[in-house]
């Protein structure tokens, strides 16, 4: 199938296509006479395999290094490194949400500390000393 195709099949762009090809991620088997990469049904199965990643939170770069893990050592399993990937993104997303908790700290004390201004009984803009 053309590189059309699999992005009909898959729901992913030619272009994301195209980056996991020269990252290594899916294989073609090789040119059509007009130079178009062709893949076959195992590709269809790695883009799935990366979409699931990708949802989970993995970034491209740590699916290349489970793939590579994969392709160097395939008779060791590959659950214990994709658990090590699952708790880095994991302590990513606490940090994130760390990082969000704050900003909604700052915004309900914004909304405290301004309620006549943001409620219309003061205009925030004329206590703005440099309007002065």
């Amino acid at each position: 199938m053309t590189i059309g195709q699999l992005a009909s099949r898959t729901g992913i762009s030619a272009r994301n296509l195209r980056r996991y090809t020269d990252l290594g991620l899916i294989y073609t088997v090789g040119r059509s006479p007009a130079n178009y990469r062709l893949y076959d049904e195992s590709a269809v199965w790695c883009v799935q395999v990366i979409g699931s990643l990708r949802r989970l939170g993995l970034t491209i770069a740590e699916i290349r290094r489970l793939a590579a893990l994969y392709l160097e050592r395939p008779e060791e399993p590959i659950g214990p490194h994709l658990d090590v990937l699952l708790g880095d993104v994991e302590r990513r997303l606490d940090e994130r949400i760390g990082e969000l908790e704050a900003i909604r700290g700052r915004l309900h004390e914004f909304r405290r500390q301004q309620a006549d201004e943001l409620a219309g009984h003061r205009d925030l803009a004329a206590s703005d000393p440099s309007r002065g």
